[in-house]
């Protein structure tokens, strides 16, 4: 994809996102990415080299191999949203091959999926993409539902079937994110014992979040610190919501706040919020990919190549996009990927 068709997607926002300088943390500050990032970010920390060999595996496939941005194909929605209303609109997934060919045909770093979507087809595949195993899932048949993550499988499954890293979900500000956190924390520990990268989708449930009519649940604020807890338990990459507003804390009158983190760090403008949630991943040390929302339909393409753009600009390490891509026909889905793969190649989209 052209630049120029990049801002024709951006549309009337193109000049606001591409000409943007943030006057919050300079990016001299940012740990930024690139081709060396295992060289230069991960080889004085304490994994050991069956992890950095993985998590090299991850950054080293794909259309963007050797980039130091990631590309991922999400797909554990039939249980977090059961099967039937995540396949419906294309029931071709239903089948586990088919979440790996697409996986293949969009030219991904890696494919995310459940212990048994991945180990179906493992023998087939495990050694063509790297496997990301999605440890933990919300099931609904639950009545009424909670907001529980649960451990589907062991550490040691993952490394049976070939998996590249494991991924796992915290829901913080949820009544079990304790639990959670602790859980995770074990799990992420013998994953690097054993030789796998470690991801964590780092989310908020706890419907407190919601005051006065406005959503919470992705203020720069609150993620931004769901993603400083994810990356003390050693999480070497974070997943997180794109940060649609700020001031959660204020709003909802808990934890502790310094106005810095509201006038000095961050601002209303999309980048410099996003920039707060790569901060507190050791200024950038730890990626920060965000990931690619529902399907709306017509307006996807615009919406996925906006998310990669704040994320590049801001200092993040990629996207992770599923329901955009996997409820569409299969060369749609390929064709939006390779749209969002194209911003990270897009040498003119730098740092803000």
């Amino acid at each position: 994809m052209a630049h120029s068709t990049i801002t024709q997607l951006l549309g009337d926002q193109s000049e606001y996102l591409l000409n943007h300088v943030s006057k919050t943390v300079d990016k001299s500050m940012i740990h930024s990415t690139g081709p060396d990032v295992i060289d230069r970010l991960w080889i004085d920390s304490d994994r050991n080299i069956p992890v950095l060999n993985n998590l090299q595996r991850l950054f080293g496939n794909g259309r963007l191999a050797n980039t130091g941005y990631l590309s991922i194909l999400p797909v554990d929605q039939g249980i977090e949203h059961t099967a039937g209303a995540s396949f419906s609109p294309n029931p071709i997934y239903f089948d586990p091959e088919n979440i790996v060919k697409l996986a293949l045909e969009a030219n991904c770093n890696a494919v995310a999926s459940t212990f048994g979507v991945l180990a179906s087809v493992a023998r087939k595949y495990a050694h063509k993409i790297p496997f990301v195993v999605k440890m933990n899932h919300n099931e609904l048949l639950t009545y009424p539902n909670s907001y529980n993550q649960i451990l589907f499988g062991t550490v040691k499954e993952a490394w049976n079937l070939g998996a590249a890293a494991v991924g796992a979900t915290i829901y913080f500000g949820s009544e079990e994110s304790r639990r959670q956190i602790v859980e995770i924390a074990e799990v992420f520990e013998y994953a690097h014992e054993l030789g796998m990268g470690t991801i964590l989708w780092c989310y908020l449930r706890n419907n407190d979040f919601k005051k006065d009519g406005t959503d919470y649940h992705s203020a720069a604020d609150l993620t931004g610190q769901a993603d400083h807890i994810g990356v003390t338990i050693k999480a070497d990459i974070i997943k997180q919501k794109l940060p649609t507003n700020n001031g959660g804390f204020k709003a909802i009158g808990f934890a502790k706040t310094n106005p810095g983190m509201y006038d000095q760090l961050s601002s209303e403008h999309p980048i410099d919020l996003c920039r707060y949630q790569v901060i507190n991943g050791y200024m950038g040390r730890i990626g920060l990919i965000n990931s690619g929302g529902e399907s709306h339909g017509q307006g996807d393409l615009s919406e996925a190549v906006y998310t990669a753009v704040v994320n590049k600009r801001a200092g993040g390490i990629g996207l992770i996009c599923g329901r955009k891509a996997f409820q569409k026909p299969m060369k749609d889905g390929v064709e939006l990927i390779h749209s969002i793969q194209d911003v990270y190649l897009d040498n003119e989209i730098t740092l803000a």
